[in-house]
């Protein structure tokens, strides 16, 4: 446990200025969305954006392209989220996926994970030793499903959220990124409240329907 809080303490030290901001980004993002803010796109382009630059300086591609997939996702869900109707009325609401949703978002995940870890097993291969194929390629896969849903405001985008924190936190502790990791400890208990939020949401919703 010591030696765990020391190289907490020697890569906290080591952080840029860039990673701090990326973080900090990142956390707000995740408030905004828990929220049903708008402002977790744009808030959450600084984020994207500065990892992609991180991420490819330390050798992540799986993240980096989790971070590209987040920036054109975030444009994405950006303009889904900002619809109005006639009445300058939201047009997209939170809702739960049915079974036919599950499947789809199952099969999302599965066709990202296989393809990811193919790419990533040979990068570690030819070009980064330092890429953790199979970790790498579930945090970016549970990544890539869980912007997806949230663009579309599917409470289930939480567990997929959950996932990737909790792979992300060792991920990149393992790789000297120790900020990073800690940010993932927060956004872990942010996407737990995250969850509860939007459930209950949903299903206010669903009662006065």
């Amino acid at each position: 446990m010591g030696e765990i809080w020391h190289q907490f303490i020697t890569g906290l030290q080591q952080t840029s200025l860039l990673e701090f901001i990326a973080v900090l980004a990142g956390i707000a993002s995740v408030w905004f969305s828990r929220k049903e803010n708008i402002l977790v796109y744009p808030v959450g382009l600084i984020n994207t954006t500065t990892y992609v630059y991180l991420s490819l300086k330390g050798h992540l591609f799986g993240e980096a392209s989790v971070n590209l997939y987040y920036t054109i996702m975030s444009i994405y869900g950006w303009i889904l989220w900002a619809r109005k109707d006639e009445h300058h009325e939201t047009v997209l609401h939170i809702t739960h996926s049915n079974k036919k949703e599950w499947l789809r978002q199952l099969a999302f995940f599965a066709g990202f994970y296989l393809a990811l870890y193919l790419a990533l097993n040979y990068l570690k291969q030819n070009f980064a030793p330092e890429a953790i194929p199979w970790a790498d390629a579930f945090a970016s896969a549970t990544a890539y499903t869980g912007m997806w849903l949230m663009a579309r405001k599917k409470v289930e985008s939480w567990y997929w959220w959950i996932a990737t924190n909790i792979a992300s936190i060792p991920l990149y502790f393992t790789k000297g990124y120790v900020f990073t990791s800690f940010q993932y400890l927060v956004l872990l208990i942010l996407a737990i409240a995250g969850l509860l939020e939007w459930n209950k949401k949903s299903i206010s919703r669903s009662g006065r329907n």
